[in-house]
């Protein structure tokens, strides 16, 4: 009669503990999607505190029925370190990758550098990143990799500054030739006019005076405006306002003296 009782009342404590246990843990999920929590790592923690609950669950449940958990939480605690040795690189993705969600380095949507791969980021997921490259191949990349390496982030602050260099014959004149390339940039209306944008003499070397020009635009609208701004350049080197350096070429001149006969 003892034993069925706490039989009984094992089983109270399951279902009774498993029913409250899941409204705790999708009332956790809501206020996580309330606090605008990525609902990724939403229903991660939910799974993890549902577990966690279920774990206590049993515990309490071997008590009512008068055995020790202690062995139980032994020989769990075994178990998970081996499983934990054996998946060291999976619980690395998996830690990386709930990082990555909770601190936000990019967002879906944005062009990065992310594990030595350039690609816009289609998809954030626990164990790994899903990058779609220029050329539309996908890159499955391990969010330890992405975690442990540099990020590069070329849309999160809406603007990019283009810098274009442009060799200048040595004989043209420099200031005419900046004013010609200021009114490019001026003209231009994918180049923001705050920050301002400038021509800069960059070096000089041989024949050539090497200009650069600097413009900030709209980050979708980096190739466009370069694009842009190289063919304006040309159209002023066609119209004879630039010209381009002269390639040096030098001639070597042998005298062969003929043999005496």
């Amino acid at each position: 009669m003892n034993i069925g009782l706490r039989l009984l009342g094992a089983l109270l404590i399951l279902l009774l503990g498993a029913w409250a246990a899941a409204r705790l843990a999708n009332f956790t999920q809501r206020a996580l999607h309330r606090a605008r929590v990525d609902d990724t790592l939403g229903g991660f923690l939910r799974n993890l505190v549902y577990g966690v609950l279920v774990a206590v669950l049993v515990a309490m449940a071997l008590a009512a029925l008068g055995v020790s958990p202690a062995p139980m939480v032994a020989a769990l605690g075994t178990a998970g370190l081996a499983i934990g040795l054996a998946l060291q690189g999976s619980l690395s993705n998996l830690a990386w990758g709930v990082l990555l969600i909770m601190f936000r380095p990019f967002r879906v949507g944005d062009y990065v550098t992310a594990g030595g791969i350039d690609g816009t980021v289609q998809s954030i997921n626990l164990m790994h990143t899903l990058l779609v490259l220029p050329d539309n191949r996908e890159a499955v990349v391990p969010n330890a990799k992405v975690g442990s390496d540099a990020i590069l982030n070329f849309n999160r602050r809406g603007t990019r500054r283009v810098d274009l260099k442009i060799g200048l014959g040595w004989r043209d004149d420099l200031e005419q030739a900046m004013a010609a390339l200021r009114q490019v940039l001026s003209d231009e209306p994918l180049v923001l006019a705050e920050p301002a944008p400038g021509v800069w003499v960059d070096g000089i070397a041989g024949q050539t005076v090497t200009l650069v020009l600097r413009g900030w635009v709209k980050s979708p609208d980096v190739w466009a405006a370069q694009t842009a701004l190289l063919r304006a350049v040309k159209q002023r080197i066609d119209a004879g306002e630039l010209s381009l350096p002269a390639t040096a070429h030098e001639v070597s001149v042998m005298q062969v003296q003929p043999k005496a006969g």
